[in-house]
C-alpha cells in the first residue's frame, strides 16, 4: 500500500504573496481595507477598488506609506464596464492578476418580504449577487490566460446559510454569492484557480457603526462568542484560502462567526 509523504513546510508570512497582484473590491474601509492590508504585508501589490475613490486613494496611500505597493481604481460593482475596467487597471499597473477578493457590498433596509420595496430588492441584488458575478466573469479569464493559476474568495456571509427576518434581498444574494462559488469553483479547479467563500457574522465595520445602541447590543447577543467580529479577523481566513496553505481547498463555505450559526 502506497503512501503519500509529508512534507513539512515553513512559511514566510512576509513574503508569502510576493510577486502577486490582488485586486479586493469595497477596499476602502472595513474588511475589505483590512484584506488589502493583511496581503500587502505578505508581499502583495494590491488593487483598491471602490465606489467611494476618495476613500480607495486615501486607503492606498496609507499602504503605500507601511511599504506595500498599493493603487486605487473607482468602482462599481453594478456596472460590468466598470468591472471589466478595474480589472484592466488592476493589469496594467501591475502587470498581472493572480488573486481577487470580492468584497463590496450594502445592506439594504429592513421589511418583511411582502412589503419589501422592489427597488431597494433590485438594488442589493445588483450589487451584492450581479456585483460578485461581474468580477468573476471579468477575473476568470484574465487570471487563467496567464496560466500561473490563482485564487479568488468571495465574501458572503453567514446569511448565506441560514434566514434573517427582513432581509430578504440581503439573504437571498448572499445565497447566490455561494451557489456561484460552488459552481466556479467546478469549474476551474482543473485550472489551477480555486474559488471560495468566507460567511462573516455581525463585524464591527462602519456599516454598523450608525446603529443605535439597543440594535448593536441585539446583534451582540446573537453571537455566543459575546460580540461582534472584528475585520482583520475575517481577513485572516481570506488571506488563508488565498494562500497555497489552501492549495486543495476548492468551492467551499467558510464560516467566522463567533457561534452565531452553532445555535
Amino acid at each position: 500500500m502506497s503512501t503519500i509523504p509529508v512534507t513539512a513546510q515553513v512559511t514566510d508570512y512576509a513574503t508569502e504573496f510576493a510577486g502577486r497582484t490582488a485586486l479586493v473590491t469595497g477596499a476602502a474601509s472595513g474588511i475589505g481595507l483590512a484584506t488589502a492590508r493583511r496581503l500587502g504585508a505578505g508581499g502583495a501589490n494590491v488593487v483598491i477598488a471602490d465606489f467611494n475613490i476618495e476613500g480607495a486613494e486615501t486607503a492606498a496611500a496609507e499602504l503605500n506609506a507601511e511599504g506595500v505597493k498599493a493603487a486605487a481604481v473607482a468602482l462599481d460593482v453594478t456596472n460590468p464596464e466598470s468591472v471589466e475596467a478595474a480589472v484592466r487597471f488592476t493589469v496594467d499597473t501591475f502587470g498581472g492578476l493572480d488573486l481577487a477578493v470580492n468584497n463590496a457590498g450594502i445592506g439594504g433596509p429592513s421589511a418583511p418580504t411582502g412589503a419589501y420595496d422592489i427597488e431597494a430588492y433590485d438594488r442589493v441584488i445588483r450589487t451584492n449577487l450581479d456585483g460578485v458575478f461581474y468580477s468573476l466573469r471579468h477575473e476568470l479569464p484574465v487570471i487563467e490566460a496567464a496560466g500561473r493559476g490563482g485564487a479568488i474568495v468571495n465574501v458572503a456571509s453567514i446569511l448565506g446559510s441560514t434566514g434573517f427576518a427582513g432581509s430578504p434581498a440581503y439573504v437571498a444574494a448572499k445565497h447566490g454569492v455561494v451557489g456561484l462559488t460552488k459552481t466556479a469553483a467546478a469549474e476551474y479547479a482543473s485550472k489551477n484557480i480555486r474559488i471560495n467563500a468566507v460567511g462573516p457574522g455581525f463585524i464591527d465595520t462602519p456599516l454598523l457603526r450608525g446603529m443605535d445602541s439597543a440594535a448593536y447590543d441585539g446583534l451582540v447577543a446573537l453571537h455566543p462568542a459575546g460580540r461582534l467580529g472584528r475585520s482583520e479577523e475575517v481577513a485572516e481566513l481570506i488571506v488563508f484560502l488565498l494562500s497555497d496553505r489552501a492549495s486543495f481547498v476548492h468551492g467551499s463555505y467558510h464560516l467566522v462567526d463567533g457561534a452565531y450559526t452553532a445555535v
